[in-house]
């Protein structure tokens, strides 16, 4: 008797896993497709809230219905704790954290004012609408873009202690040619107009005013256009080198973990039968 209880159990988790994580049926696919929806209807919801006409004649309703979409969402979200074999495990993935988020907002909105605004973060999970309607080929292109980052990752952080110990020598030197009578009245305000400058951004709100800083400013300026292509070649050269092997859009049916081989027959995170 209790095996055939936990055959039942295992059979019913599969069943929901099948229908929340699976887009490879009409009903998981509906039951997407839905879920789609109303994420775009409560983001809408929270931007118009934010228009101040909107909000002082539809406020109250827009609040109900945000209160809707985060029972809703919440809901959804215990069902796919419940559904898979290692609940932790995806409630610490990168999906896991996003649908974990996207109903925080609210609930914290009762402690901290303001804090719905914060329900936009629902928007990542409108990534989900490649696996929906099975277009496998961006996710096997969101994979190699995703590989390339991580190997170039160590990379891209020494590239950037540099640029941040140049815009700390360039901040200073700024400071101390200038002075606090041309707007530079601080070593910190040096090195943001350091930033704003070698990042061709130039917000024009300090500006040298002597010749000295005036030619420290073009050389910032130079140093600028040619530092812009250095973080772009490294993760271009990783990209070439990331293999553009396809990928399913089947989940673990343990931790929901995505991204498999098409010919995968075990989860490559976790080792569970696919």
């Amino acid at each position: 008797m209790a095996f055939e209880a936990d055959r039942q159990r295992a059979s019913w988790r599969m069943r929901l896993h099948e229908l929340i994580f699976e887009a490879d049926t009409p009903a998981g696919q509906a039951f997407d497709i839905f879920l789609l929806l109303l994420i775009v209807a409560s983001v809408a919801a929270v931007m118009l809230e934010s228009v101040q006409g909107v909000r002082e004649q539809y406020g109250e309703a827009l609040r109900v219905a945000e209160w809707g979409f985060t029972i809703v969402f919440t809901v959804e979200y215990v069902l796919r704790l419940i559904s898979v074999g290692k609940p932790i495990r995806y409630a610490t993935s990168f999906f896991g954290v996003v649908d974990l988020l996207a109903v925080a907002p609210t609930y914290l909105s009762l402690f901290v004012s303001g804090t719905q605004s914060l329900i936009v973060i629902r928007a990542l999970r409108l990534l989900r609408v490649f696996r929906v309607f099975k277009l496998a080929r961006y996710l096997g292109e969101a994979d190699v873009l995703l590989r390339a980052l991580y190997a170039s990752g160590r990379k891209i952080a020494v590239f950037l202690g540099a640029v941040l110990t140049l815009v700390l020598i360039m901040g200073t030197a700024m400071y101390l040619i200038e002075g606090g009578e041309n707007g530079f009245h601080s070593i910190p305000a040096g090195v943001y107009w350091a930033i704003v400058t070698l990042t061709t951004v130039g917000y024009g709100d300090i500006a040298p005013q002597t010749a000295l800083g005036r030619a420290l400013a073009s050389c910032v300026m130079i140093v600028g256009y040619a530092i812009i292509a250095v973080p772009t070649g490294i993760v271009s050269v990783e990209i070439a080198r990331a293999s553009g092997a396809g990928v399913s859009t089947q989940a673990c049916p343990e931790c929901s973990a995505e991204g498999h081989d098409p010919d995968a027959v075990f989860c490559k995170y976790c080792a569970a039968r696919l």
